[in-house]
Formats: C-alpha cells, structure tokens, sequence
C-alpha cells in the first residue's frame, strides 16, 4: 500500500502532513516524510534475549528490518493481531525500522496553529518524543518525533550519530 497521495496545491505555509494511525484507543500521527511504506503484518524471525516489544526481524528485498510492537511498547491493554494490524516501515538516518499498530487511518495536513504542546504528565511516551497535539474538528492526535523515540536508549535501533 503506498502512501504517497496527490500533492495538494494550495498548502497553507508551515503546514505538514502526519500519517495517523491507531493504538488500543488512542490516535497518534508521525511525518509522512519518515514512512517508506505500510504493509500487513507478518510474524517476524524473533531475536534471542531481545526486549519483548521488539517483535523479531523481517527480510524486505534484502534489507534486515527490526520490527518493534509500539502496543506492547506503549503497555496497551491488548495486541492483537487482526486483518487491520499492519506495519509502517520507517526511514530513520538511513536506517530501516518497521512498527506495528493496531490499523492506519490516512494523511492529515496540520497547520503549527492546530498543534498544541503536550501537557508535562508521566506516561509510557517520553515527553521529549512527543511533538505536540494535533487537533482536527473532534479529532484529537499525538504527534509523535518518532525518529527521537526510536533512537531512545531503551529501544536502540537507531543512534544519534548516524
């Protein structure tokens, strides 16, 4: 499934565009500009002594892709694993990352006024990988800095100085 879709023409200034997707309840938005394609899940290889939301590796066309659970990383109630459950295969300072969640909603464009901060609470996301909220109408998403996340020192996929 691709998730390029037309360029829109008349995009106000300093907006972005998120892909929103699901966890448990909670709707959560990434820049479009780190996803390289979504695709249904697959059981990956599991990994001996790996944490246990990082779900094992997959081979695409050759390259060796973690794939990290964020359900079980963001200690949602339940995952499973349905014909909605999918993986979105991430870029990341040239490294490749696939996540699983629940479902993928669409593409929303999010002007800075539609963004406000995350409020300072205690949560299973650190506060430093969470952009802000993204509002739109009776929408509400949590725009995560999901390369920060990803490069976080209890995941380790991903490091500062690549």
């Amino acid at each position: 499934m691709s998730v390029m879709g037309k360029a829109t023409e008349a995009a106000p200034a300093g907006a972005r565009e998120y892909l929103t997707f699901r966890l448990d309840q909670e709707e959560y938005g990434i820049d479009i500009l780190k996803v390289q394609e979504i695709r249904g899940y697959e059981p990956p290889t599991r990994i001996a002594n790996a944490p246990e939301f990082i779900k094992g590796v997959v081979n695409l066309r050759g390259t060796i892709v973690p794939i990290v659970d964020m359900r079980i990383k963001f200690n949602c109630a339940q995952a499973d694993y349905n014909s909605f459950t999918v993986v979105i295969i991430l870029n990341l300072r040239n490294r490749v990352v696939g996540i699983v969640v629940d479902s993928v909603s669409d593409v929303m464009e999010l002007t800075p006024e539609s963004i406000r901060p995350s409020p300072d609470i205690e949560s299973a996301i650190d506060n430093s990988c969470i952009l802000g909220l993204g509002s739109v109408g009776e929408r509400m998403l949590i725009l995560l800095d999901i390369e920060s996340l990803m490069s976080s020192l209890d995941m380790g996929l991903v490091t500062a100085s690549e």
